[in-house]
């Protein structure tokens, strides 16, 4: 039967129970991968536009297969856990991982665009099977009052993943892009072109069938572990009246809205900071690359820095605080060039970093039997991710300016500035149930 809350019950009100260390170490990894799998991703714009030849807008299919897998395969997770258990859908998102990983083998002998993209949606499938399955778990893992900063410290995993992904990238992909420019390629034969491309090809393929031998191990351990239930597992599912009520929930829609452009922000300023940094400071895309790595290495400091200081100040505070600062470098980013507009836009990360777990834990605590369906919400709204960076890509394509486009996640933070207000009213009416 039910429960009133599936919260994994403690009585010592700690950060992380000992009871659900192991587990939390082992999901703790899995944010560290994904993270890694996601930003590997966004360089791949800047390879594809270089091997293919592409605009900036059909680069942006990538995150638009990436990121629609997402909205695509959340809320039939979110079921799958509530119908059998959190272990059932870790291993189903990990082994769908996987499996996107190793079609890039394949995909790098037909050499099709189009096949990349359809691996690509694969693994980001898995992706968000694993998203909508761990975040919740991580809330669960503990008592409430400490929900939101023990998903911020899980989180702080991620961005080292991201960092983990772009060097990858630099020294395994982008340095093993030939320097022919879109208008020498042109002028290849069929036999010459199909040489170069071929060795670049292999070159983004290796990265991630490497990542997926490594995930074979981490889903073996998975499988052999004894991890914890949530008290809600195999009760009804009443998908309907679990929709309605959450529909009913203005923070929480509110919130879910807010991610989507979040997230969006967030994808689009990382994915076209490579082409950003050659612009403007006249370099090629491994150079550009440390630009990329320096902003992630911001967004990991500061993912530590705010989790620490969510002991004395209210989330939606520091929310708030974070969301203008986010607003004002992605302007500066917008309107400087050379130096000064790349420091911009890498402090633009440190800003963001607190971001998606903050909106997360902020909405989705306190749902009780909700939480598994509450949770895909917030996975579905990572569709901004392709949304938002293909409006950046056709802003940027139109305006003929990277430079402008960064208007487009400008308005994202305004959004996330928005709710941050709404949520500091919201909590000096009823009595703050997260803090």
């Amino acid at each position: 039967m039910a429960k009133s809350t599936p919260r994994l019950r403690t009585e010592k009100k700690t950060l992380v129970p000992r009871a659900y260390l192991l587990p939390f170490i082992l999901l703790t990894s899995l944010f560290f991968f994904w993270g890694l799998a996601h930003n590997m991703t966004d360089t791949l714009l800047a390879a594809f536009k270089r091997i293919k030849s592409l605009t900036d807008f059909q680069t942006s299919w990538i995150q638009m297969a990436f990121y629609g897998a997402y909205f695509c395969l959340a809320l039939p997770a979110a079921i799958l856990i509530k119908k059998t258990t959190y272990k059932t859908g870790v291993i189903a998102g990990l082994a769908m991982f996987i499996t996107g990983a190793l079609l890039f083998y394949p995909c790098s002998k037909t050499m099709e665009y189009g096949h990349f993209l359809a691996s690509l949606y694969i693994l980001a499938g898995g992706l968000s099977i694993l998203e909508t399955t761990c975040n919740p778990y991580i809330i669960l893992m503990g008592p409430e009052d400490t929900a939101t900063r023990r998903l911020n410290l899980a989180q702080s995993f991620n961005p080292i993943g991201s960092v983990s992904g772009v060097i990858l990238s630099k020294f395994f992909i982008l340095s093993g892009l030939a320097s022919y420019t879109a208008t020498q390629r042109g002028q290849m034969s069929a036999v010459e072109l199909n040489a170069v491309q071929s060795g670049e090809m292999a070159a983004v393929m290796g990265p991630y069938v490497g990542v997926a031998f490594i995930l074979l191990l981490i889903l073996a351990l998975i499988i052999i572990c004894r991890m914890p239930k949530s008290s809600d597992e195999g009760s009804a599912l009443n998908l309907a009246p679990t929709l309605r009520r959450l529909y009913a929930n203005k923070k929480y829609v509110y919130g879910v809205i807010t991610q989507f452009f979040y997230v969006g922000a967030q994808i689009s300023i990382w994915s076209f900071t490579i082409r950003y940094a050659m612009k403007e400071l006249s370099v090629n895309e491994e150079a550009a690359s440390d630009v990329y790595i320096l902003s992630l290495a911001l967004f990991i400091g500061a993912r530590f820095i705010f989790t620490g200081l969510m002991k004395f100040f209210r989330p939606a505070r520091l929310l708030l605080f974070a969301a203008v600062m986010a607003a004002v470098c992605c302007a500066l980013a917008a309107v400087s060039h050379g130096y000064a507009g790349v420091a911009s836009l890498a402090m633009v990360s440190f800003f963001m970093s607190l971001m998606f777990p903050t909106i997360y834990g902020l909405t989705i605590t306190g749902l009780g039997e909700d939480t598994k369906i509450a949770g895909s919400g917030h996975i579905m709204a990572i569709l901004g991710g392709a949304v938002i960076a293909a409006l950046q890509g056709i802003a940027s394509d139109r305006t003929g300016s990277i430079n402008y486009s960064y208007a487009v996640p400008l308005l994202c933070f305004v959004v996330v500035v928005a709710y941050s207000v709404y949520i500091e009213k919201y909590h000096k009416q009823p009595p703050a149930g997260n803090k």
